[in-house]
């Protein structure tokens, strides 16, 4: 059936099926069934036949697929290790058992015992001896030649998107396998991971807009966290030397290809580094994650071919943006005025308070992001977009920070930090003098981090990583929404 045929008819399918399950109940069989305990997976099954061909196994799976000829029947059952194929006959389980299984339906749960053999075709099968059904599918999978298509209903019910769509079953096992890798990586080098609160009352480290919620017991609003970096600072000046957190960020943001406004971040920490540390850091980092879940550093992405191989070109912001645009922020762009005024001149549509920071990150975003196909750190940035860098003492308008692209969009993001309490709040009010300008998204004061850095934090290095793109990249994956399970969707009417 078609896409929107099987839409449509879910509830015709779901009252006879319906039926069929009251049906079966009735006559004592539970179609919900309790536990089953298999022998061997489906591919373990497929693997090892020389071993297992002529012995008894158990199996079980969802019922992807049925083919009757007279007295016998062959099916496909599907566990998360792949696809195997059953046969039933009717002199073999007894007549009323194979009316039984006859009586199935596509997406029913079974668990199956019998002989491993080899069809005359040359097909590692199961002959079953006995079966149980263990869970009744009262709504059917898309019918399998046009299968789950529509994006819109692949993300609303992702459940059905991971049963028939193996590619997507292999993407979401290779984000685990991602960050299984990124925290074996921190571990074996002497990181700590810890856990920092996702309600705070200041919502601080980046420039973003938050999600706000009430706290009914303490009367107060709270923020969802829009980055994890102020606590795990705050873990730092505590004595922690290498720290890092893998946690969901929310920020209330647009929905994109790029963008979720809930993800999945790592920052990690580590005292007495720099941001040379924190780029060696990623391209290593990355590296290792690109061998141990792909087998290689060289892998294709959207067509084009990216070589992953450490070390990536590091290039000066400031020459990069001078390089596409033509403008010289360090000369160009003295304060706002001069700001607003470039905007005019280029025709650059900025949809916030025009400054001399939202510029040079709109300069970035239109005239450089497109042009980074292979890795590459832009370095040094300008301190209006940098209020956590320490600044570059020879050069102080610029800081020690990094973004890391690969395929034209930011996968990380570094500093050398800003330890400097004074230094601090002075940034913190710059920011909120933005706020006041109307910038909703420029970074408010906290008292209290500010107060932690006068406790003394020693040089650090931090780094952020985005998960989500990270996978994106690794999978092949052209949006962000292929890669969050259950990506934020407006709610059917």
């Amino acid at each position: 059936m078609a896409q929107d045929q099987w839409t449509l008819d879910a509830d015709k399918f779901y009252e006879a099926r319906l039926q069929k399950m009251l049906a079966l109940r009735a006559r004592g069989i539970e179609p919900y069934s309790e536990k089953f305990v298999p022998s061997h997976r489906s591919e373990e099954v497929v693997q090892r036949f020389a071993e297992l061909e002529g012995t008894i196994v158990t199996v079980s799976g969802r019922l992807m697929s049925v083919r009757t000829h007279g007295r016998a029947t062959f099916a496909d059952i599907q566990d998360q290790s792949g696809r195997l194929q059953v046969y039933a006959r009717a002199d073999m389980l007894g007549q009323d058992a194979y009316e039984l299984f006859c009586e199935l339906d596509i997406g029913d749960i079974v668990g199956v015992s019998g002989r491993v053999f080899k069809t005359k075709k040359g097909q590692i099968t199961v002959e079953i001896e006995s079966f149980r059904l263990l869970t009744k599918s009262l709504r059917p999978l898309p019918e399998k030649w046009h299968g789950l298509k529509d994006v819109d209903v692949r993300y609303r019910q992702r459940y059905v998107d991971l049963i028939v769509n193996a590619q997507v079953r292999d993407t979401f096992l290779r984000r685990s396998l991602i960050i299984r890798a990124v925290r074996r990586y921190l571990d074996e080098r002497g990181f700590y991971e810890f856990e920092t609160p996702v309600m705070q009352t200041v919502a601080g480290g980046a420039t973003a807009r938050p999600f706000i919620t009430h706290h009914n017991a303490l009367d107060m609003d709270l923020f969802l966290r829009i980055a994890t970096e102020l606590h795990l600072k705050r873990l730092i000046v505590g004595g922690f030397e290498k720290v890092y957190e893998i946690g969901r960020i929310f920020r209330n943001e647009g929905i994109s290809t790029k963008h979720n406004p809930e993800f999945t971040s790592l920052e990690l920490y580590q005292a007495y580094a720099d941001y040379n540390d924190m780029m060696e850091i990623t391209e290593n980092l990355i590296a290792f994650c690109a061998k141990e879940v792909l087998g290689t550093t060289k892998i294709t992405y959207q067509g084009e071919e990216i070589d992953l191989t450490p070390p990536w070109p590091r290039i000066r912001l400031v020459d990069a943006i001078r390089e596409r645009s033509g403008i010289d922020i360090r000369a160009d762009i003295p304060d706002d005025r001069a700001a607003a005024y470039i905007c005019s001149r280029l025709g650059i549509n900025i949809d916030k308070t025009i400054t001399k920071g939202t510029l040079i990150d709109k300069l970035l975003e239109v005239y450089v992001e497109p042009n980074l196909v292979q890795p590459v750190f832009l370095i040094d940035y300008p301190v209006e977009v940098s209020p956590l860098a320490k600044r570059i003492p020879h050069d102080p308008q610029f800081t020690y920070r990094f973004e890391a692209f690969i395929s034209r969009r930011e996968v990380a993001n570094a500093f050398t930090e800003l330890n400097d309490p004074l230094d601090q709040r002075e940034r913190f009010l710059q920011q909120v003098g933005e706020r006041e300008k109307g910038d909703d998204e420029a970074h408010v004061m906290d008292e209290d981090f500010i107060t932690a850095l006068e406790y003394g934090m020693p040089p650090t290095g931090g780094l952020g990583i985005g998960i989500d793109r990270l996978v994106m990249l690794l999978t092949d994956s052209p949006s962000i929404r292929d890669v969050i399970l259950f990506p934020t969707m407006r709610p059917k009417a």
